[in-house]
């Protein structure tokens, strides 16, 4: 049961990003980047605050001078510096496709970090969706963007963002987590200013992109932080993948992009990965139950 919640929360999750993602990239053509980041920073921290005193939850508090955590919110400010220079300059389901090997160095990072079994078919498959990666990039080739190195930023980042989140005190709540995520971006926002354009006053219309960027994005990241501290790691991340499918969807429906043929096979490639790890991990889930043994 909690590996099913751990995993509905990543479908959401993964939706609700996508959403955001499109009011980020919308927004890039007029608005600042660091007033951009900076109004999702501001919003973000001030609900979750808001929502930790309704349920009485301390923000400042012993827990949060664990080494894991200070590592999350250096992630955090690195992602959001990438990622969202990554929306500005590429197309979206670019960024998807390569963010998509997130799981898969998270998958590898909990090997080395936690410790956890993966056998040699995981691995394989682990490869497989590396593999689907590098086409999608395609480098070396006259079709390689350069660009394409901020989604790499960002995805190593991000990974880094979940391993020190599942790293983090068990005292220190989802809503906690989640304050000082958003806090981060404010770290962010201020570290864009000297190289992004002045502020202005928003339109009634980019009041309303702002809006589809950050909430949106505020209820992704509470069930992201959930989703990383509900059941078995390898299970939960590689629905991660699904983001793969909303990107691209929206970024056809919205930016008129398209997928060619070497996408369309690096995407596959890497949500086959991601479906088999799943199907992997309950059956010997399943066999462990029963009593059984399988090598992993």
């Amino acid at each position: 049961m909690q590996n099913l919640q751990g995993i509905i929360l990543m479908i959401l999750a993964m939706a609700g990003f996508a959403l955001g993602d499109v009011g980020i990239k919308t927004l890039s053509d007029s608005l600042s980047l660091s007033q951009i980041v900076m109004t999702m920073g501001v919003c973000g921290t001030s609900f979750f605050l808001l929502l930790c005193r309704a349920r009485g939850q301390p923000v400042l508090t012993r827990g949060l001078r664990h080494p894991a955590v200070a590592t999350r919110g250096l992630a955090e400010i690195a992602a959001a510096l990438f990622m969202v220079n990554a929306l500005a300059l590429t197309p979206l389901s670019l960024v998807t496709s390569v963010t998509q090997a997130g799981p898969l160095l998270v998958a590898i990072g909990a090997v080395l970090v936690f410790g956890e079994k993966v056998g040699w078919r995981r691995w394989f498959a682990i490869l497989v969706g590396l593999t689907g990666v590098m086409i999608v990039l395609r480098p070396g080739t006259a079709d390689f963007n350069i660009l394409a190195l901020l989604a790499v930023g960002a995805t190593l980042a991000l990974a880094m963002r979940d391993l020190s989140t599942r790293a983090a005190p068990k005292t220190l709540s989802n809503l906690q987590l989640a304050t000082v995520g958003f806090a981060s971006f404010l770290v962010a926002a201020l570290v864009l200013i000297p190289f992004t354009p002045p502020w202005q006053v928003p339109t009634l219309a980019q009041t309303g992109l702002l809006a589809l960027a950050v909430c949106p994005t505020i209820a992704a990241y509470y069930a992201i932080t959930a989703a990383m501290r509900v059941g078995d790691i390898s299970v939960v991340t590689p629905f991660r993948y699904t983001r793969l499918l909303f990107g691209v969807v929206l970024g056809i429906a919205f930016f008129g992009e398209t997928v060619d043929l070497w996408m369309a096979i690096g995407g596959t490639l890497v949500v086959a990965s991601g479906i088999y790890t799943v199907l992997r991990e309950h059956r010997l889930h399943r066999q462990a139950i029963s009593g059984l043994q399988e090598p992993r």
